[in-house]
């Protein structure tokens, strides 16, 4: 990884139902969650955040993507909360990394690895953003993996006795030390 990262480029590209998510002041995120998509591609992702899976008529996104070249796409502003991490949402942004996870076996218990790696650009692109949001978000201290979050263990989608991890990203392969000594960041979990 480069020791300086540049001002990241960030593609607005707002999700249909954008203003329909509440509203916040910048002061009141203090958290920011990283996640990995657990899909194949940015396009499958955005088709996920496209979906209305709730009565006010949104659905789960995280505010910004970071896919695997370094490109950063924001489909939620920060001014709104996003449906990202349980429990957490109104205090916290989301960035997701396109990565495959556990796709498409998400809780099959024979399919638990997280084994992609995540590349240097990826990263990269990944630290500028936070450097970004370290100096727009004046409450922003903290930073947490999804899996930090919610650690809940659900039954298995092939053998319901099983308990795997509901969440588990970013997952075993995120450069947590790395990303940590480059952002003033402190790293909490639950």
């Amino acid at each position: 990884m480069s020791a300086a990262a540049p001002v990241p480029t960030i593609v607005q590209q707002p999700l249909p139902y954008v203003d329909r998510l509440p509203q916040r002041a910048l002061a009141d995120v203090e958290l920011v969650v990283i996640h990995c998509t657990e899909l194949p591609d940015l396009a499958t992702a955005r088709a996920y955040g496209e979906r209305v899976l709730y009565a006010a008529g949104t659905g789960n996104s995280g505010h910004w993507y970071v896919d695997r070249d370094g490109a950063i796409v924001e489909y939620v502003p920060a001014e709104r909360v996003a449906h990202h991490v349980r429990g957490r949402n109104a205090e916290s942004v989301g960035i997701e990394l396109v990565n495959r996870g556990r796709f498409p076996h998400w809780l099959d218990s024979r399919h638990q690895a997280m084994d992609e790696p995540y590349p240097e650009a990826q990263i990269d692109a990944l630290v500028a953003l936070l450097r970004q949001l370290c100096g727009t978000l004046p409450s922003l201290r903290t930073i947490a993996g999804h899996e930090d979050l919610d650690v809940e263990r659900v039954p298995a989608s092939d053998d319901p006795q099983a308990r795997v991890p509901r969440k588990r990203d970013p997952g075993p392969r995120f450069p947590w030390d790395a990303v940590l000594s480059q952002v003033p960041l402190r790293r909490i979990a639950g």
